[in-house]
């Protein structure tokens, strides 16, 4: 039977979740740097042939941010290892880190937004 794109699409979601999965339970049990308790990963997005994933994280204490990103950036390689022996595939995808900004960005755009309208700015040309 021919394979068909939502199959396909199916399998590389739920690949995305395992991966998602499987990078909170490590950020949990593996590492004990106290920084990454307000860290959270929040969704995979794998290329095409599954050999690259990014990796998206966000806190809910957007004062640490700064400090989980280095926490975050000391445990890069250790994570795919612990990734590899979990998932037990022929090819752990390498993983770009990057923080999860979407609700930051858009309560910021917000209040800049706001910020001008008060002082009578216009973004009209």
């Amino acid at each position: 039977m021919a394979g068909n794109g939502s199959k396909s699409t199916f399998k590389k979601e739920k690949f995305e979740e395992r991966i998602l999965l499987e990078l909170n339970s490590a950020l949990r049990s593996e590492f004990s740097d106290s920084r990454l308790q307000f860290a959270s990963f929040t969704k995979v997005e794998l290329n095409t042939d599954y050999s690259e994933a990014i990796v998206y994280w966000d806190t809910f204490d957007a004062s640490k941010r700064g400090d989980i990103k280095k926490a975050i950036d000391g445990i890069r390689g250790k994570l795919r290892a612990v990734l590899s022996s979990k998932l037990q595939v022929r090819h752990t995808p390498n993983l770009t880190i990057k923080y999860d900004s979407q609700y930051e960005s858009q309560k910021s755009i917000e209040e800049i937004l706001s910020s001008e309208a008060k002082n009578g700015k216009s973004f009209d040309d």
